[in-house]
Protein backbone atom coordinates (compact mmCIF):
# COMPACT_ATOMS: atom_id res chain seq x y z
CA UNK A 1 0.00 0.00 0.00
CA UNK A 2 0.99 3.33 -0.75
CA UNK A 3 2.08 5.84 2.04
CA UNK A 4 0.91 9.21 0.19
CA UNK A 5 -1.04 9.29 -2.43
CA UNK A 6 -1.95 12.64 -5.10
CA UNK A 7 -4.36 12.45 -8.12
CA UNK A 8 -4.48 15.33 -10.04
CA UNK A 9 -4.31 17.53 -6.99
CA UNK A 10 -4.47 21.01 -8.09
CA UNK A 11 -4.83 24.50 -5.91
CA UNK A 12 -5.64 28.08 -7.36
CA UNK A 13 -5.78 31.45 -5.62
CA UNK A 14 -7.43 34.38 -6.41
CA UNK A 15 -5.04 37.24 -7.28
CA UNK A 16 -5.42 40.66 -7.94
CA UNK A 17 -8.08 43.38 -6.34
CA UNK A 18 -10.45 44.98 -8.42
CA UNK A 19 -10.87 41.91 -10.57
CA UNK A 20 -9.48 38.71 -9.33
CA UNK A 21 -8.48 36.25 -11.11
CA UNK A 22 -7.25 32.59 -10.73
CA UNK A 23 -3.35 31.64 -10.35
CA UNK A 24 -2.49 27.91 -10.62
CA UNK A 25 0.12 27.18 -7.82
CA UNK A 26 -0.60 23.61 -8.44
CA UNK A 27 -1.50 21.84 -11.35
CA UNK A 28 -2.84 18.31 -11.55
CA UNK A 29 0.26 16.67 -9.09
CA UNK A 30 -0.03 12.97 -9.33
CA UNK A 31 2.46 11.19 -7.30
CA UNK A 32 2.94 7.91 -4.88
CA UNK A 33 4.73 7.46 -2.36
CA UNK A 34 5.68 3.81 -0.62
CA UNK A 35 5.91 2.97 3.03
CA UNK A 36 8.86 3.44 4.89
CA UNK A 37 10.39 5.72 2.00
CA UNK A 38 12.52 8.73 2.29
CA UNK A 39 11.08 10.70 -0.55
CA UNK A 40 12.49 14.08 -1.42
CA UNK A 41 9.89 16.75 -2.89
CA UNK A 42 12.43 19.58 -4.97
CA UNK A 43 11.90 22.44 -6.28
CA UNK A 44 13.02 26.45 -6.63
CA UNK A 45 11.10 28.77 -4.32
CA UNK A 46 7.60 29.30 -5.01
CA UNK A 47 7.64 25.83 -7.40
CA UNK A 48 4.48 25.14 -5.30
CA UNK A 49 5.84 22.71 -2.60
CA UNK A 50 4.69 24.19 0.49
CA UNK A 51 1.28 24.44 -1.15
CA UNK A 52 1.40 20.84 -1.46
CA UNK A 53 2.05 20.26 2.08
CA UNK A 54 -0.54 22.50 3.06
CA UNK A 55 -2.96 20.89 1.39
CA UNK A 56 -1.79 16.98 2.43
CA UNK A 57 -2.34 18.60 5.93
CA UNK A 58 -5.92 20.09 5.07
CA UNK A 59 -4.60 23.61 5.97
CA UNK A 60 -5.81 24.20 2.40
CA UNK A 61 -8.16 22.79 0.43
CA UNK A 62 -7.92 21.52 -3.48
CA UNK A 63 -9.96 23.31 -6.34
CA UNK A 64 -9.27 20.28 -7.89
CA UNK A 65 -8.26 16.49 -7.48
CA UNK A 66 -7.79 13.85 -4.95
CA UNK A 67 -5.11 13.02 -1.89
CA UNK A 68 -4.79 10.06 0.71
CA UNK A 69 -2.61 9.07 3.35
CA UNK A 70 -2.17 5.36 4.82
CA UNK A 71 -4.80 4.50 2.06
CA UNK A 72 -7.59 6.80 3.46
CA UNK A 73 -8.73 10.89 2.78
CA UNK A 74 -6.79 13.32 4.07
CA UNK A 75 -9.18 14.60 6.84
CA UNK A 76 -9.36 11.00 8.22
CA UNK A 77 -8.91 11.32 12.28
CA UNK A 78 -7.27 8.66 12.38
CA UNK A 79 -5.02 9.30 9.67
CA UNK A 80 -4.08 12.52 11.75
CA UNK A 81 -3.22 10.31 14.93
CA UNK A 82 -0.65 8.79 12.73
CA UNK A 83 1.13 11.41 10.72
CA UNK A 84 3.67 14.56 11.96
CA UNK A 85 4.34 17.58 10.40
CA UNK A 86 7.01 20.68 10.63
CA UNK A 87 5.83 23.70 8.74
CA UNK A 88 8.39 25.69 6.98
CA UNK A 89 8.13 28.22 9.58
CA UNK A 90 7.36 26.90 12.66
CA UNK A 91 6.20 29.89 15.45
CA UNK A 92 4.36 28.95 18.61
CA UNK A 93 3.56 30.39 22.05
CA UNK A 94 6.98 32.08 22.69
CA UNK A 95 5.83 32.16 26.52
CA UNK A 96 6.06 28.88 27.06
CA UNK A 97 9.50 26.44 27.57
CA UNK A 98 9.88 23.77 25.47
CA UNK A 99 9.13 21.17 27.82
CA UNK A 100 5.79 22.95 28.38
CA UNK A 101 5.03 23.69 24.72
CA UNK A 102 5.86 19.77 23.96
CA UNK A 103 3.27 18.58 27.15
CA UNK A 104 0.54 20.86 25.66
CA UNK A 105 1.29 18.89 22.10
CA UNK A 106 1.12 15.18 24.19
CA UNK A 107 -1.87 16.13 25.79
CA UNK A 108 -3.44 16.64 22.69
CA UNK A 109 -2.64 12.87 21.42
CA UNK A 110 -4.24 11.61 24.82
CA UNK A 111 -0.84 11.52 26.78
CA UNK A 112 -1.18 11.89 30.38
CA UNK A 113 1.17 11.77 33.41
CA UNK A 114 4.68 10.40 33.74
CA UNK A 115 3.88 8.66 30.06
CA UNK A 116 3.83 12.27 28.28
CA UNK A 117 6.96 13.01 30.37
CA UNK A 118 8.85 10.80 29.25
CA UNK A 119 8.01 10.64 25.33
CA UNK A 120 8.54 14.66 25.98
CA UNK A 121 11.79 14.08 27.61
CA UNK A 122 12.87 11.64 24.88
CA UNK A 123 12.35 13.77 21.71
CA UNK A 124 13.74 16.73 22.92
CA UNK A 125 16.79 14.45 23.73
CA UNK A 126 15.86 13.27 20.03
CA UNK A 127 16.56 16.54 18.56
CA UNK A 128 19.85 18.26 20.45
CA UNK A 129 17.56 20.23 23.16
CA UNK A 130 19.27 19.72 26.57
CA UNK A 131 18.95 22.08 29.62
CA UNK A 132 17.63 25.49 27.25
CA UNK A 133 14.07 23.27 27.11
CA UNK A 134 13.58 24.80 30.39
CA UNK A 135 13.96 28.42 28.59
CA UNK A 136 11.46 30.51 26.87
CA UNK A 137 11.05 30.42 23.96
CA UNK A 138 11.36 33.66 22.51
CA UNK A 139 14.90 32.69 23.96
CA UNK A 140 15.80 30.49 21.40
CA UNK A 141 17.87 31.01 17.68
CA UNK A 142 15.82 30.14 14.14
CA UNK A 143 17.77 26.68 14.57
CA UNK A 144 16.73 26.00 17.78
CA UNK A 145 13.18 26.79 16.99
CA UNK A 146 12.91 24.44 14.30
CA UNK A 147 14.50 21.73 16.42
CA UNK A 148 11.85 21.70 19.17
CA UNK A 149 9.32 21.84 15.89
CA UNK A 150 10.86 18.61 14.48
CA UNK A 151 10.48 17.32 18.13
CA UNK A 152 6.24 18.49 17.92
CA UNK A 153 6.36 16.52 14.92
CA UNK A 154 8.01 13.39 16.15
CA UNK A 155 6.07 13.40 19.42
CA UNK A 156 3.34 10.84 18.24
CA UNK A 157 5.95 8.88 16.77
CA UNK A 158 4.08 8.81 13.52
CA UNK A 159 4.02 6.55 10.77
CA UNK A 160 4.35 9.18 7.90
CA UNK A 161 6.05 12.31 8.88
CA UNK A 162 6.13 15.77 6.86
CA UNK A 163 9.20 17.76 6.80
CA UNK A 164 8.85 21.24 4.82
CA UNK A 165 12.37 22.84 4.68
CA UNK A 166 13.50 20.78 7.81
CA UNK A 167 17.05 22.16 7.51
CA UNK A 168 16.38 25.64 7.27
CA UNK A 169 18.24 27.97 9.88
CA UNK A 170 20.49 24.69 11.45
CA UNK A 171 24.52 24.81 11.28
CA UNK A 172 25.93 21.93 9.61
CA UNK A 173 25.95 19.83 12.72
CA UNK A 174 22.09 20.88 12.68
CA UNK A 175 21.85 19.34 9.50
CA UNK A 176 23.66 16.27 9.71
CA UNK A 177 21.62 15.51 13.22
CA UNK A 178 18.62 15.70 11.47
CA UNK A 179 19.46 13.68 8.49
CA UNK A 180 20.59 10.92 11.28
CA UNK A 181 17.30 11.13 12.81
CA UNK A 182 15.12 10.96 8.76
CA UNK A 183 17.39 8.07 8.65
CA UNK A 184 16.28 6.23 11.49
CA UNK A 185 12.92 7.46 10.52
CA UNK A 186 13.30 5.23 7.65
CA UNK A 187 14.68 2.51 9.41
CA UNK A 188 11.80 2.19 12.28
CA UNK A 189 8.97 2.20 8.65
CA UNK A 190 7.89 5.51 8.72
CA UNK A 191 7.62 7.18 5.76
CA UNK A 192 9.17 10.35 5.65
CA UNK A 193 8.06 12.85 2.59
CA UNK A 194 10.37 16.56 2.65
CA UNK A 195 10.49 19.50 0.66
CA UNK A 196 13.89 21.28 0.03
CA UNK A 197 15.92 23.41 -2.27
CA UNK A 198 19.03 22.24 -0.88
CA UNK A 199 19.65 19.36 -3.31
CA UNK A 200 22.96 17.85 -1.79
CA UNK A 201 20.58 16.67 1.83
CA UNK A 202 18.33 14.66 -0.76
CA UNK A 203 21.27 13.30 -2.38
CA UNK A 204 22.23 11.75 0.94
CA UNK A 205 18.37 10.51 2.08
CA UNK A 206 16.25 10.00 -0.70
CA UNK A 207 15.88 7.10 -2.34
CA UNK A 208 12.98 8.73 -4.82
CA UNK A 209 12.65 12.06 -5.54
CA UNK A 210 9.96 14.48 -7.74
CA UNK A 211 10.87 17.64 -9.29
CA UNK A 212 8.51 20.55 -9.31
CA UNK A 213 8.91 23.85 -11.01
CA UNK A 214 6.39 26.54 -11.53
CA UNK A 215 3.47 24.20 -9.76
CA UNK A 216 3.97 21.31 -12.37
CA UNK A 217 5.87 17.83 -11.66
CA UNK A 218 8.73 17.84 -14.16
CA UNK A 219 10.72 14.56 -13.23
CA UNK A 220 10.85 11.92 -10.54
CA UNK A 221 12.02 8.76 -10.36
CA UNK A 222 14.88 6.90 -8.32
CA UNK A 223 18.10 8.44 -7.70
CA UNK A 224 19.97 5.55 -9.30
CA UNK A 225 18.18 5.98 -12.02
CA UNK A 226 18.37 10.09 -12.42
CA UNK A 227 21.64 9.96 -11.91
CA UNK A 228 22.88 7.14 -13.90
CA UNK A 229 24.70 9.26 -16.25
CA UNK A 230 27.60 8.39 -18.32
CA UNK A 231 30.93 9.00 -16.50
CA UNK A 232 32.19 12.95 -17.56
CA UNK A 233 35.64 12.51 -16.62
CA UNK A 234 38.04 12.78 -13.28
CA UNK A 235 39.27 15.07 -10.88
CA UNK A 236 42.35 14.44 -9.35
CA UNK A 237 43.82 16.26 -6.66
CA UNK A 238 47.66 16.04 -5.76
CA UNK A 239 50.65 18.31 -4.19
CA UNK A 240 54.53 18.37 -5.00
CA UNK A 241 53.84 18.60 -8.78
CA UNK A 242 56.42 20.46 -10.34
CA UNK A 243 56.82 22.48 -13.28
CA UNK A 244 57.75 19.72 -15.50
CA UNK A 245 55.85 17.26 -14.79
CA UNK A 246 52.96 20.19 -15.84
CA UNK A 247 54.19 20.69 -18.89
CA UNK A 248 54.29 17.10 -19.67
CA UNK A 249 50.91 16.28 -19.06
CA UNK A 250 49.14 19.32 -20.05
CA UNK A 251 48.53 18.34 -23.36
CA UNK A 252 46.60 15.26 -22.24
CA UNK A 253 44.06 16.62 -19.50
CA UNK A 254 41.24 19.10 -19.84
CA UNK A 255 42.42 21.63 -17.11
CA UNK A 256 45.40 22.42 -14.46
CA UNK A 257 44.04 24.35 -11.42
CA UNK A 258 46.70 25.87 -8.59
CA UNK A 259 45.42 25.39 -5.37
CA UNK A 260 46.26 26.67 -1.63
CA UNK A 261 49.51 25.40 0.13
CA UNK A 262 50.74 23.86 -3.56
CA UNK A 263 47.75 21.29 -4.48
CA UNK A 264 46.64 21.45 -7.62
CA UNK A 265 43.07 20.33 -9.20
CA UNK A 266 43.55 18.38 -12.55
CA UNK A 267 40.94 16.95 -14.40
CA UNK A 268 41.36 14.18 -16.78
CA UNK A 269 39.04 13.06 -19.66
CA UNK A 270 36.78 10.21 -19.24
CA UNK A 271 38.87 8.36 -21.90
CA UNK A 272 41.91 8.73 -20.06
CA UNK A 273 43.01 6.15 -17.48
CA UNK A 274 43.27 7.30 -13.66
CA UNK A 275 45.69 4.62 -13.04
CA UNK A 276 48.49 5.39 -15.77
CA UNK A 277 47.91 9.00 -14.88
CA UNK A 278 48.48 8.34 -10.79
CA UNK A 279 51.49 5.88 -11.75
CA UNK A 280 53.14 8.96 -13.90
CA UNK A 281 52.60 11.55 -11.73
CA UNK A 282 54.36 9.25 -9.14
CA UNK A 283 56.98 8.55 -10.85
CA UNK A 284 58.00 12.58 -11.15
CA UNK A 285 57.41 12.58 -7.72
CA UNK A 286 53.89 14.41 -6.88
CA UNK A 287 51.60 13.14 -4.28
CA UNK A 288 48.27 12.25 -5.12
CA UNK A 289 45.80 13.75 -2.43
CA UNK A 290 42.23 12.84 -3.92
CA UNK A 291 40.62 11.08 -7.04
CA UNK A 292 37.17 11.35 -7.89
CA UNK A 293 34.90 10.55 -10.85
CA UNK A 294 33.05 13.33 -12.35
CA UNK A 295 29.38 12.73 -13.32
CA UNK A 296 26.19 14.81 -13.36
CA UNK A 297 24.36 15.43 -10.14
CA UNK A 298 21.01 15.68 -8.73
CA UNK A 299 21.74 19.80 -8.67
CA UNK A 300 22.55 19.31 -12.88
CA UNK A 301 19.23 17.46 -13.71
CA UNK A 302 17.51 20.42 -11.26
CA UNK A 303 18.90 22.85 -13.07
CA UNK A 304 18.06 21.48 -16.55
CA UNK A 305 14.45 19.97 -15.50
CA UNK A 306 13.70 23.42 -14.12
CA UNK A 307 15.16 24.97 -17.05
CA UNK A 308 13.22 23.02 -19.69
CA UNK A 309 10.02 23.59 -17.58
CA UNK A 310 9.81 27.41 -17.77
CA UNK A 311 10.81 27.60 -21.34
CA UNK A 312 7.75 25.58 -22.50
CA UNK A 313 5.68 27.94 -19.16
CA UNK A 314 6.99 31.19 -21.54
CA UNK A 315 6.94 29.02 -25.12
CA UNK A 316 10.65 29.49 -26.29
Amino acid sequence: MAAIETEDLSKDFLVGFWRPRPYRALDRLTLSVGEGEVFGFLGPNGAGKSTTLKLLMQLLYPTGGTARILGRPVGDRSVKQRTGFLPENPYFYDHLTAEELLSYFARLFGLRGADARRRVSSVLDDVGIGSERRLRLRQYSKGMIQRVGLAQALLNEPDVVFLDEPMSGLDPLGRRHVRQIMLRLRDRGCTVFFSSHILSDAEALCSRVAILAQGRLVASGHLSEILAFELRGWELVVSHLSDEARAAIAPRVRSITALARGRFTIELPAEESPDRFLHELGSRGAQVVSLNPLRETLEDYFVQSVGAAESRQTGL
